[in-house]
């Protein structure tokens, strides 16, 4: 099972070169958001559990906008994940990783996306079966650089790095072979939330669908 999941988490993040991480601080944006950005080339989305209504944004994306892939970001504990995979999250991110979120991952068929930063925690990871894992905080952890020296001697891993992550930097991390994709909030910036400006997310989330990957 953990190899079929393995192949539908790559086929999620392989879609595009972006993953927008969101965190929905009012419920009413979920669906305009997640429609815009969906439009924009951008259908799959991490919803992070920052916010208390983040569990009923899920839900509501899950039912209200098909097009959407919807993730579940910020997952601590395993009933974070259990109850994000209640909610319809169709993949699950975790910025680390604990041996309770591995198994709750072994006992979910939703693909789970572990954390890990450390040449020791990607192996332990890879020892569990993992073959893609989340690399956060990017920036703060090493940058493209740091992930470029792991190409070599940990070929069999790729990541998506997240945090700190811009248009202005993406080009370095999408460049490396073991990237897969990254995550950035910049597409879906507070000021245009708080305006419901949806057609300026639109516009970020094309231009962000078309940022090249090697």
């Amino acid at each position: 099972m953990k190899k079929r999941k393995t192949e539908k988490l790559l086929e999620i993040l392989s879609g595009q070169p972006v993953i927008p991480v969101l965190r929905i601080d009012r419920i009413a944006d979920a669906v305009p958001l997640t429609r815009a950005l969906a439009k924009g080339g951008l259908p799959a989305v991490e919803i992070t559990l920052r916010t208390p209504d983040a569990l009923d944004a899920i839900r509501l994306v899950v039912d209200e906008v098909p097009e959407a892939i919807v993730g579940a970001g910020t997952i601590l504990t395993g009933k974070d994940f259990a109850g994000a995979a209640v909610a319809g999250a169709q993949f699950i991110v975790s910025p680390g990783t604990t041996q309770e979120l591995l198994d709750a991952a072994t006992r979910s068929e939703v693909p789970f996306l572990p954390g890990a930063v450390t040449p020791s925690e990607v192996m332990a990871m890879r020892d569990e079966g993992y073959e893609i894992l989340k690399f956060f905080p990017a920036e703060q952890a090493g940058g493209a650089a740091f992930l470029k020296s792991l190409a070599s001697p940990l070929p069999s891993v790729r990541f998506c790095p997240t945090g700190g992550i811009s248009p202005k930097n993406a080009a370095d991390y999408l460049s490396l072979p073991n990237v897969v994709c990254i995550g950035g909030s910049w597409v879906a910036p507070d000021a245009e939330l708080a305006a419901g400006n949806w057609q300026a997310v639109e516009e970020l989330a094309r231009e962000a669908a078309k940022l090249a990957r090697r």
